[in-house]
């Protein structure tokens, strides 16, 4: 039985199951950095992009103009960076790894997110079709400007393959074959999988219980034992604070709950998965790649408690009849947008249009470059542009546009 799942004082940082070192880079660069290593390399490149910058403007679940204190895809990506550092550091994984992957994992996400990536994906049609992680390898692979050597930002294999092989319930990734050598992705990967959905789960009950959708008595209603123990929990805490006012004690209660629920998730994964590795001798990168099934995740019984917080807020946050009006109008601007740049392509910006005009005569590659301009637009651009285009008496002539 392998030793290697508990951590000792004087073990190394990282395991042997942990990625040391890069399986290369898609074009060959000199590796003269002194001081960061290849991942710590891929993390600076990310954070520099003009696609994470992006982020801050792009929806998580509500659409950035309807608050300021609403989760983005920026807040959301850093997010699950801190949840994927600390089951990293308890799994003895390469943190640098799992924080390149955790920063770039949704780059690919369009304007309006889930509702974005459907209007997209219809007006790209069955043959071609738009999946954000294939986006975000995109990106990172083709988009970005970095260097007159190369195009894209040239990313170490591992930090590509953690977008090509992000896996949740909202991602199906379709695997290129250089993305097939290996039965599971590299720990570091799965990880940052698992931290995407316990951010997401998480922090979108925490926008839903500050924005109204939903009430602490929804909550308690609901029956879901998991949050039914984290509000007997967080309830006990804030009875403590005599002097709080209502207010405050109710915003106090949703935050400790929310606290309660990450702990209760992220303990669970960090032991179920120190115990499948012991029983199944993971000692190595091969072993964990090699492996039937992933090595990281909640154990059988928290899985299901996960699923039931999944579902209700699928059925009471998601599908929130506020929410399914924003998705609505992102998918009709979205559309709209495609349409009318499809129908006249001299509209669009001097430098896609730059694009277009490279693959002339090739109407599926003009396509592709009309949806990478359309999945880089933040919401704000896009329904500024949308204002523009198909408002009588809106200014056309803002040079940001």
């Amino acid at each position: 039985m392998s030793d290697h799942w508990q951590l000792r004082e004087g073990d190394p940082p990282t395991a042997p199951y942990a990625a040391r070192d890069t399986l290369g880079r898609r074009y060959p660069e000199p590796d003269d950095d002194r001081y960061r290593s290849p991942f710590q390399r891929d993390r600076d490149r990310i954070i520099y992009s003009t696609a994470f910058r992006r982020l801050q403007y792009k929806t998580q679940v509500y659409v950035v103009h309807e608050g300021d204190f609403y989760r983005t895809r920026l807040t959301h990506s850093i997010e699950v960076m801190q949840h994927a550092r600390t089951l990293a550091r308890a799994l003895r994984a390469n943190e640098d790894l799992v924080e390149a992957v955790a920063y770039a994992h949704d780059l690919g996400h369009p304007p309006f997110g889930h509702a974005g990536e459907e209007a997209l994906n219809e007006m790209m049609g069955d043959e071609q079709g738009f999946e954000h992680n294939l986006q975000s390898l995109r990106i990172v692979d083709e988009l970005e400007l970095r260097s007159p050597a190369f195009p894209g930002l040239n990313l170490c294999f591992e930090t590509r393959e953690g977008l090509a092989r992000h896996s949740t319930e909202f991602d199906d990734p379709r695997l290129s074959e250089e993305f097939q050598r290996r039965t599971q992705p590299g720990i570091e990967t799965q990880i940052v999988d698992v931290a995407d959905e316990l951010a997401y789960c998480t922090h979108d009950l925490d926008d839903a219980l500050t924005g109204g959708l939903v009430s602490r008595d929804d909550l308690l209603d609901s029956g879901l034992e998991v949050v039914s123990e984290a509000a007997e929990v967080a309830s006990r805490e804030v009875d403590r604070m005599n002097s709080a006012g209502k207010l405050v004690a109710e915003r106090l209660w949703s935050r400790r709950l929310v606290r309660h629920l990450i702990e209760v998730f992220s303990v669970d994964v960090i032991e179920a998965t120190r115990r499948r590795g012991c029983s199944q001798g993971v000692e190595t990168v091969e072993d964990v790649t090699n492996l039937e099934d992933r090595l990281v995740a909640v154990s059988p019984e928290t899985q299901k408690s996960f699923e039931s917080l999944r579902e209700w807020l699928t059925q009471n946050v998601y599908y929130h009849p506020r929410v399914l009006r924003q998705v609505a109008k992102g998918k009709m601007i979205l559309r709209s947008l495609f349409e009318a740049f499809l129908e006249d392509p001299r509209m669009l910006h001097p430098e896609t249009r730059e694009r277009w005009e490279e693959m002339q005569g090739n109407c599926r590659a003009q396509r592709r470059v009309l949806c990478d301009h359309l999945a880089g637009m933040t919401d704000r651009y896009a329904m500024d542009l949308y204002q523009a285009l198909f408002e009588p008496y809106e200014k056309v002539m803002h040079p940001g546009l």
